[in-house]
C-alpha cells in the first residue's frame, strides 16, 4: 500500500509538471531564455522581420512614386546652358550657289530660364521662357547678343491621349492601394509569426508530453518488474512496459530535435540574432465573440486593396483603349509662342526696345494606309477591357465569398477552442482515474494506454484549434485592416 501511495504521488508530480500553467504577460528574459506571448511575437515580427522590413521599403518606394506624380502638376522651374566651341573648316554656300571652305573659330554660350506647368485638363503645357545668347568670333574679333527677354507659349495635342488625365485617376488609386497593402501585409506577418509561435507551442507541448510519458513509464516498468517478481502479472504485460518504456525515450529525443528545428525558425523570423532559447506561452483565452459577417464584408470592401485594384485595372484598361484609338485618327501638334526679342553687339543693346516675336506651328498627321494594325490595335485594347471587366466581376464575387466563409469559419473555430479545451481537461482527468486504478490493479494496461492516447491527443488538439483560430483572427485582420477583429 505504501509502495502504491508513493507511486500515486510521483506520477501526480510528472502529470502536474507536464500540464500548462498560466503565466504572467510580458516577454522577459530569463538567463539565456526569451519567454513570449503571442502578442509579443507578433510586435516583434512586424518590427524587425524581414517581411515586415520589405513592406517598409516597398511603401516608401510608393510614396515616393507618388509624389513624382503629383510635381507633374506642379510649376517646373529649370535653368540651362550649353556652351558650344567651333574651330573648324567648314564648306558654306555662296549666293551664287558655289561653296567655299571658311575656317571657323567661334564660342556659344547661352542661358536660358524656363517655368513650365502642365494643364491636366488638356493634356498641353503652359511655359514661360527667358534665355540669353551670345557669339563670339576668334577671327574677326567680335561678338554679339541676341535676348527673348521673355515669352510665353503652348503646346499640346489636339486629338492625342491625354496621359496627364487618366493619371488622375489612375495615379491616387494606386497610391491608395500601396498604403492598404501595407496594412494587409503587416497584419500577414502577424499571421505567420503566429504561425511559427504555435509550431513551437506544439512542438513544446510534444515535449512536455513526452518527457512526462517517459517518466510515467519508466516508473509503471520499475513497478511492474516487482509485480512480476512476486508473480502479480504475465512475463507478457512487463515485457510490454518494457517496450513502451524505449518507445517513449525515442519519442522524448525526437521531440527534443523537433523543440529545437522549430526554435531556430522561429528566431530567424523574428530577427532575433543571439542565440536563445524560445519558450513561447499561448494564452488559452480568446475574445470568443462572434463577429458580424455585414460588418466586416463592409470593412474589407473599405479598407483592402483588392476591390480598388479591381477598379485600377478597369482604369488602366479604359485608358490603354482610349490611346489605341487616339493613335489611329487623326493627330495635330499645336505649338505656339509669343514674346520680345531683341539684338546687338553689346548686352545692353540686346535688352534695349525689343522686338516682338510670333511662332505659331500646327503638325496634322493622318493614317492612310496601315494594313489594318490601328484597328487591330483597337479591337485588341476593346477584347482586354472586356476581358478585364470579367475578371473584375469575377474577382469581386470570389472576394465576398471569401469573407464570408471566413467569418463563419472564424466563429465556429471559437466554439472548436472551447471544445478542445474541455475535452483536454476531460481527458487529464481520465488519465489520472485509469492511472491510479492501475496502480490498484483494478483496470488493464490496455485501459491505461488508451486514457494516455486520449490525453496526448487532447492537448495536441488544443493546441492546433488555437492555431487555427489565431489564423483565421488575423486572416479577418488582413481584409479588414481594423484593429477590433
Amino acid at each position: 500500500m505504501r509502495t502504491t501511495i508513493f507511486l500515486s504521488i510521483l506520477l501526480t508530480a510528472s502529470v502536474a509538471a507536464a500540464t500548462p500553467t498560466p503565466q504572467d504577460s510580458g516577454h522577459h528574459l530569463v538567463a539565456d531564455t526569451l519567454r513570449l506571448t503571442l502578442a509579443e511575437t507578433v510586435e516583434l515580427a512586424q518590427r524587425q522581420s524581414n517581411d515586415a522590413l520589405a513592406a517598409r521599403h516597398t511603401l516608401a518606394a510608393a510614396e515616393w512614386s507618388y509624389r513624382y506624380y503629383k510635381a507633374n502638376y506642379l510649376p517646373a522651374v529649370s535653368l540651362s546652358s550649353a556652351p558650344t566651341l567651333n574651330r573648324q573648316v567648314s564648306s558654306i554656300t555662296q549666293p551664287d550657289g558655289t561653296n567655299v571652305f571658311v575656317r571657323q573659330n567661334q564660342l556659344s554660350t547661352n542661358l536660358a530660364l524656363d517655368i513650365s506647368q502642365n494643364l491636366a485638363l488638356t493634356g498641353g503645357t503652359l511655359f514661360v521662357r527667358s534665355n540669353l545668347y551670345r557669339q563670339d568670333e576668334f577671327e574677326q574679333r567680335t561678338h554679339g547678343y541676341s535676348s527673348v527677354p521673355f515669352s510665353i507659349g503652348y503646346r499640346q495635342s489636339l486629338f492625342g491621349h491625354n496621359s496627364l488625365r487618366w493619371a488622375r485617376r489612375t495615379e491616387p488609386l494606386r497610391h491608395s492601394i500601396a498604403r492598404k497593402q501595407y496594412a494587409e501585409t503587416m497584419e500577414l506577418v502577424a499571421s505567420r509569426a503566429s504561425s511559427y509561435f504555435f509550431m513551437l507551442a506544439s512542438a513544446q507541448t510534444n515535449l512536455d508530453i513526452a518527457r512526462q510519458n517517459y517518466a510515467v513509464s519508466d516508473t509503471l516498468h520499475r513497478y511492474a518488474r516487482r509485480r512480476y517478481e512476486r508473480g502479480s502479472i504475465t512475463e507478457s504485460e512487463m515485457l510490454q512496459l518494457e517496450v513502451s518504456k524505449l518507445s517513449e525515450e525515442t519519442n522524448r529525443l525526437n521531440a527534443e530535435a523537433e523543440v529545437e528545428d522549430v526554435m531556430q525558425t522561429l528566431r530567424s523570423y523574428l530577427g532575433i540574432k543571439d542565440d536563445v532559447t524560445l519558450t513561447v506561452e499561448p494564452d488559452t483565452l480568446i475574445c470568443g465573440q462572434e463577429v458580424d459577417a455585414d460588418k466586416v464584408l463592409e470593412l474589407a470592401l473599405r479598407n483592402n486593396p483588392d476591390p480598388e485594384q479591381v477598379r485600377l485595372n478597369m482604369l488602366e484598361s479604359e485608358s490603354a483603349l482610349a490611346a489605341a484609338k487616339a493613335n489611329r485618327s487623326l493627330k495635330a501638334d499645336l505649338y505656339m509662342q509669343f514674346g520680345l526679342s531683341q539684338t546687338g553687339t553689346a548686352l545692353r543693346e540686346a535688352y534695349s526696345k525689343p522686338l516682338s516675336q510670333q511662332y505659331v506651328s500646327l503638325t496634322l498627321s493622318l493614317p492612310l494606309l496601315d494594313w489594318g494594325r490601328g484597328r487591330g490595335e483597337v479591337r485588341m485594347a476593346q477584347s482586354r477591357l472586356e476581358l478585364t471587366q470579367t475578371q473584375s466581376e469575377q474577382a469581386m464575387q470570389d472576394f465576398r465569398q471569401n469573407v464570408l466563409k471566413m467569418v463563419r469559419q472564424y466563429n465556429l473555430q471559437a466554439y472548436r477552442v472551447k471544445i478542445a479545451y474541455r475535452t483536454r481537461q476531460t481527458a487529464l482527468r481520465r488519465y489520472e482515474v485509469a492511472r491510479w486504478l492501475y496502480l490498484q490493479g483494478r483496470t488493464s494496461l490496455l485501459e491505461l494506454n488508451t486514457s494516455i492516447s486520449e490525453k496526448d491527443n487532447a492537448q495536441r488538439a488544443f493546441i492546433s484549434a488555437l492555431q487555427t483560430y489565431w489564423s483565421l483572427h488575423y486572416g479577418l485582420r488582413s481584409l479588414t485592416a481594423e484593429d477590433e477583429i
